[in-house]
């Protein structure tokens, strides 16, 4: 279990305890990360991954809150653990994902016009050095998009984009509770660039492969070590 996950399972705890109802406000990140025996980073991570399932409230300026616990605003939550601990159905698409893209990315090495690998590169330099985890998922699904679209085939493109957003939910949970996922993610793009660039098709269908293969393999150990 990752330090994020720890962080998580504490503040659950304290809402199925009662020590925080619905409404009420966490108290500062200082005190919270202090009584937990938890860093603030992995405290910020935790709470960014419970606001992202309606579960707490971050107002700016103001402070995070315990929403109101509602079922109908705790459906996407619901959402969640059907994909991860219920239905494994997620990683039929992972699985291919895995074994269409590199295909397709090896294509592109050959196909995709070299604009299109320089609007490519352009488009992961518009991410910064520390982008959210929000930010990178979606540059992730337009980067395999375009990647799919140098394919040069339609079919295969419609293909990628249709199985990229049913895994998109599985992407930021593991962004949001995977220490390094961020950071992984980023250098594995940016492999897959350069075997575009090279115009290194073996190169860029390995890359492909082992990128979405990360993503796959975390969700397995998540549903063995949550049954």
């Amino acid at each position: 279990m990752s330090v994020t996950d720890d962080a998580i399972e504490a503040i659950k705890q304290m809402i199925v305890d009662g020590e925080l109802r619905p409404g009420d406000r966490l108290p500062r990140e200082s005190d919270l990360a202090e009584r937990l025996g938890l860093s603030r980073n992995s405290l910020r991570e935790a709470v960014r991954a419970l606001s992202l399932i309606h579960v707490l409230d971050v107002r700016r300026g103001d402070g995070t809150y315990v929403t109101s616990l509602e079922p109908s605003l705790l459906m996407d939550a619901i959402g969640f653990v059907v994909d991860f601990h219920r239905d494994s159905t997620v990683l039929d698409f992972l699985e291919a994902r895995r074994l269409l893209e590199p295909a397709v990315t090896e294509l592109a090495a050959t196909r995709m016009p070299s604009a299109d690998i320089e609007a490519l590169a352009a488009l992961l330099d518009s991410l910064g050095e520390r982008p959210t985890v929000e930010e990178l998922v979606e540059n992730d699904l337009e980067f395999h998009r375009r990647i799919a679209a140098g394919s040069g085939n339609a079919v295969l493109a419609s293909l990628v984009e249709g199985l990229s957003g049913r895994t998109q939910r599985a992407r930021t949970w593991r962004g949001l509770t995977q220490q390094g996922a961020v950071e992984r993610t980023l250098a594995e793009h940016r492999a897959i660039l350069r075997a575009l660039a090279r115009r290194q098709s073996d190169v860029a269908r390995a890359a492909a492969a082992v990128h979405i293969a990360g993503v796959e393999e975390w969700l397995r150990q998540t549903l063995v070590e949550r049954p």
